[in-house]
């Protein structure tokens, strides 16, 4: 139950700050966030990342849907149990579903993060949670599941895996 709360506040979060960009500001129009840093800017983005994909919104959805399922199978057959891991599904999940919804309702998803400092596509939040997800997820994998949730050795198994 925890999970799903966290989820569903991490699709608030990602909607009501997409909806606020969409009732604040038209499309291209951009207003200061961190002056010199960041500011936000509307975009449409019928595409993946950089625009990959544009136009494709079936696919998109079809291949987010089936990696987002991926990634439930993972935490309910508890495959994953390290709060790490734990954390990089729920932000992918969050980011993955705040983006379909956007597919579905419009045909694009509204992004807004424009980075002043150096350019960048703009993005918006719930691609920073599928990223951050995805760091977490590798980290984890790399240095945490083999020692955490992999799968133990049977105690009459020689180090090579023979009996």
């Amino acid at each position: 139950m925890l999970y799903v709360l966290i989820v569903c506040a991490l699709i608030a979060a990602d909607q009501a700050l997409k909806y606020w960009t969409v009732s604040h500001l038209a499309v291209g129009q951009s207003a200061p966030l961190l002056p010199g840093i960041m500011r936000l800017t509307r975009l449409h983005n019928y595409g993946a990342a950089w625009s990959s994909l544009s136009g494709r919104t079936a696919l998109l959805i079809a291949v987010t849907a089936a990696l987002l399922v991926g990634v439930f199978v993972l935490l309910v057959r508890r495959i994953v149990r390290h709060p790490l891991g734990v954390a990089g599904c729920l932000l992918i999940l969050g980011g993955g579903i705040g983006n379909i919804i956007d597919r579905i309702a419009h045909g694009y998803v509204v992004d807004m993060f424009d980075l002043e400092l150096f350019t960048y596509p703009i993005f918006n939040l719930a691609d920073c949670f599928v990223v951050v997800g995805a760091i977490l997820g590798g980290v984890y994998y790399l240095f945490l599941y083999d020692k955490t949730d992999g799968k133990e050795k049977s105690h009459d198994q020689n180090p090579d895996g023979h009996k």
